[in-house]
């Protein structure tokens, strides 16, 4: 055997040497070997790593040790592992230097390490200049460009490789379908089902997962079901292939019917299970449905990790609990930026401007440095909250962190000064922009001249929309309240024709209430509801009750060419009445009443959730396209500028 060697011969007394009978080729001198210090074995050496690899390449130069490919091998393993492409990148060339580099095996695990370190160029300049490759070879390189969003690159080598008569396997076919899933051709991905009926891996679990992914983000739930169904061996890789699929179609009860099954089946729910329920959970603003999955969680015993506390923070901000948001940050071990963008993004959505402003400045304290989306959530939070001067502060400091603005900063700027009305200054930011214009830009120039009752400038800037993006009904409908608001009913007239003409339909707007971990949906006016005639009898007593202390309709938000009663009976069934005055029926008195509206909040709803809040002495939260309003004691957290 050979002897190992000491931490006094490697000249200090925290280095970690490298010792293994397969790779000393001769004892070391006796002068050398001191037999009472502490010997460090091969696997210690290798968790020392890098500074003990490049120790290992100067014994080897020193002729002190003699290499052999596993050794090679575990230098380059252990460096992928940890990221350090530098340290690889000598190990790298002291391997193609020595008598084992055209050992196939090791070329392979270079290939590997700079994909996996996202440095494809290297990993296919190593390819290109292999003379031998075989199956690992090609499906090292597939798997990079997969996996380093390269759907293309990484689908062209798949023919090429199938020339030379080698067989794919299973993790070939599962790195393919990932980026079959990434590209609109469905037809590239139902090839790739071919190839793996044809070489029989349909059944294998890793490749139908990947096969479920693939369809349900061609949004195609029937055959990710049917695969789903067909796979003999199901794991907790397959369930959360299904369960994310739905989560990001934010079809919550079945992701939730799901995770139910994937119990009842005895598989155990993992940290991806949890997160895409999260999601989901966020998406649909389901906050008992949330809770209930949280406490299942921490019944399971599983450790609030740092990506799992980034989705329960994010689903809990999102469904309007600000204060469980709060606790589950401050539960965070270790806040990533990631967690603080989640948490701003709350700060800002429930309309906490300063203090939106407070927390980033804390943030930047900590040491961790700002993305993009954590100055988008900062002017968001400056735009709903009014702060003009500091959005613009906060805008400039961007360059400080040599971070490009993005089409929805240059948005949200002009939606600051919009929402200000500062029209003249929010022209010559767009005039000024390095970019032209897009829709996104132009339509919030739209919606502040709607709510600023701007009619020229506002028409001008729904041209520009319609030129860009006809189809979209948002601005349609902008247009025509402008016109609407000024009496201009013959223009208004003409912008409905217009949308029938191409196409273009109003989305209906809706209210949901969650209740007993259900969610129940509302429309305005709406007949079908199976209690409508308790709904509309207590609203009616309701409204009877808010007239008494304050409440005025404000009728200038029923946008039709009818007379004045008219006008207030339209306004008194409005989705978001409707869902409030059943959750009045059907909750406990005291408790917080959640609502979400797929449009912004209209003013006269506004208003009367104010007067609502006060009468019945309970907080109500409304989450709408914007943000949230929490009503309570007859105010609004808004400040009524939203």
């Amino acid at each position: 055997m050979g002897i190992p060697i000491s931490l006094r011969f490697l000249g200090t007394s925290t280095a970690t040497p490298f010792a293994s009978s397969s790779i000393l080729s001769s004892p070391l001198p006796e002068e050398v070997f001191d037999p009472a210090s502490h010997i460090i074995q091969e696997k210690d050496l290798l968790r020392k790593s890098p500074n003990g690899s490049l120790r290992v390449l100067e014994l080897i130069d020193d002729g002190l040790l003699e290499p052999d490919a596993k050794l090679y091998s575990q230098l380059l393993n252990r460096l992928t592992q940890l990221g350090k492409i530098k340290e690889g990148k000598m190990v790298h060339t002291h391997f193609m230097n020595s008598k084992f580099k055209h050992y196939v095996v090791i070329q392979n695990t270079v290939l590997n390490m700079y994909a996996k370190c996202d440095r494809l160029d290297d990993a296919r300049e190593v390819f290109d200049k292999m003379p031998v490759k075989d199956m690992v070879t090609w499906t090292a390189l597939i798997t990079g460009y997969s996996q380093n969003d390269k759907p293309v690159e990484a689908l062209v080598l798949f023919p090429q490789m199938l020339r030379l008569e080698l067989k794919p396997n299973h993790f070939t076919f599962s790195s393919l379908l990932k980026a079959a899933g990434a590209r609109a051709d469905e037809k590239e991905g139902e090839q790739i089902h071919g190839y793996c009926l044809k070489y029989g891996y349909d059944s294998n679990v890793y490749v139908g997962s990947a096969l479920v992914d693939m369809y349900c983000r061609y949004e195609r739930m029937e055959e990710a079901h049917f695969v789903f169904d067909g796979l003999e061996h199901k794991n907790e890789v397959s369930w959360n292939s299904l369960i994310a699929a739905f989560a990001r179609k934010n079809e919550g009860d079945k992701a939730l019917q799901l995770f139910q099954k994937m119990q009842r089946d005895e598989y155990k729910p993992t940290h991806f299970t949890y997160s895409s329920i999260f999601s989901s959970c966020a998406s649909t603003g389901s906050l008992e449905q949330g809770k209930w999955i949280h406490a299942h969680m921490l019944k399971s015993g599983l450790k609030l990790i740092a990506f799992i506390g980034n989705t329960l923070l994010d689903m809990y901000g999102k469904s309007g609990s600000f204060d469980d948001a709060i606790k589950v940050f401050d539960r965070l071990a270790k806040p990533d930026v990631v967690s603080w963008n989640s948490m701003l993004t709350a700060y800002a959505q429930h309309g906490l401007g300063i203090k939106t402003l407070q927390q980033f400045e804390k943030m930047l304290k900590t040491g961790i440095e700002p993305n993009a989306v954590t100055f988008l959530c900062v002017l968001t939070a400056c735009s709903h909250g009014g702060l003009l001067e500091k959005g613009q502060h906060y805008f400039e400091m961007m360059k400080k962190f040599k971070i490009q603005p993005e089409v929805s900063h240059y948005v949200t700027m002009v939606d600051l000064l919009g929402r200000a009305g500062q029209f003249d200054r929010a022209q010559s930011f767009i005039r000024e922009l390095p970019i032209e214009p897009t829709a996104a830009i132009w339509g919030a120039l739209l919606g502040a001249c709607r709510m600023h009752k701007k009619m020229e400038l506002g028409v001008h800037a729904a041209e520009r929309v319609f030129e860009l993006d006809p189809y979209d009904s948002g601005p349609h409908i902008l247009l025509y309240n402008i016109y609407a608001s000024a009496g201009k009913w013959n223009e208004a007239s003409e912008v409905r024709k217009f949308m029938k003409e191409i196409g273009v339909k109003k989305e209906p707007a809706c209210s949901w209430v969650e209740i007993k971990n259900s969610m129940h949906m509302f429309v305005a006016n709406d007949e079908s509801h199976p209690q409508k005639d308790a709904i509309h009898k207590m609203w009616g007593e309701i409204s009877e009750r808010i007239k008494e202390i304050g409440y005025v309709p404000d009728t200038s938000h029923v946008l039709l060419f009818v007379n004045q009663q008219e006008r207030e009976a339209k306004l008194q069934y409005h989705s978001e009445k409707l869902a409030l005055t059943f959750a009045l029926l059907k909750t406990p008195k005291g408790s917080t009443i959640r609502i979400k509206k797929n449009i912004r909040v209209c003013g006269d709803c506004h208003s009367a959730f104010k007067f609502v809040s006060q009468l019945i002495e309970r907080e109500i939260v409304l989450r709408d396209t914007n943000r949230f309003h929490h009503f309570s004691r007859g105010s609004c957290s808004c400040g009524d500028y939203w």
